[in-house]
């Protein structure tokens, strides 16, 4: 991809509780995101996708946030910019193509909606492997049969930094 005038933008999806290697791993992927120059697109909603925000915004990054309801949240929300979209669940679709690509982490049932609304629209998913959770299983059971985008694993920050080269997401930074 060319940015010349946007930043790339990854979204960040799933669960993970504290204290878990998982949740190490989300606040250091929103971090190197942040630290590429790439905008996080976070719902911050559970404990995983908020340490990525902040840590994002820790260092320096930009953050999405698109939340469910139609208020916006406290004011100390980690975002730089706060989409209140009124529409429940079916925010999800939004979260869905707010990215160039959707980094999944662990997951229930609302993470395989996003996930699976991705892979309709052909976004390229990173899933965390090697920590538990649904993410475990998407490399080797994609939503469907079709192959409507890649399926790039990652179980290190290192890892990931090449998936999102190889996706050519890291153009915009020097």
């Amino acid at each position: 991809m060319n940015f010349t005038h946007r930043k790339p933008q990854v979204c960040i999806l799933g669960s993970a509780e504290p204290g878990s290697r998982a949740y190490e791993l989300a606040g250091q992927a929103g971090e190197a995101l942040a630290e590429l120059g790439i905008t996080v697109v976070s719902g911050c909603g559970s404990p995983a996708t908020r340490v990525a925000a902040e840590r994002a915004l820790q260092a320096k990054g930009l953050v999405l946030s698109i939340v469910p309801p139609d208020q916006m949240p406290p004011a100390d929300w980690p975002a730089t910019v706060v989409l209140p979209c009124g529409m429940g669940d079916a925010r999800n679709l939004l979260m869905a193509l707010a990215g160039d690509a959707c980094i999944v982490i662990g997951g229930r049932a609302g993470t395989k909606s996003e996930v699976h609304l991705a892979w309709l629209h052909r976004r390229p998913l990173l899933p965390l492997v090697g920590c538990g959770g649904w993410s475990d299983e998407l490399p080797s059971n994609p939503p469907d049969e079709r192959e409507n985008s890649q399926i790039l694993p990652w179980s290190s920050v290192a890892e990931l930094r090449t998936n999102l080269r190889g996706l050519g997401l890291l153009q915009a930074v020097a």
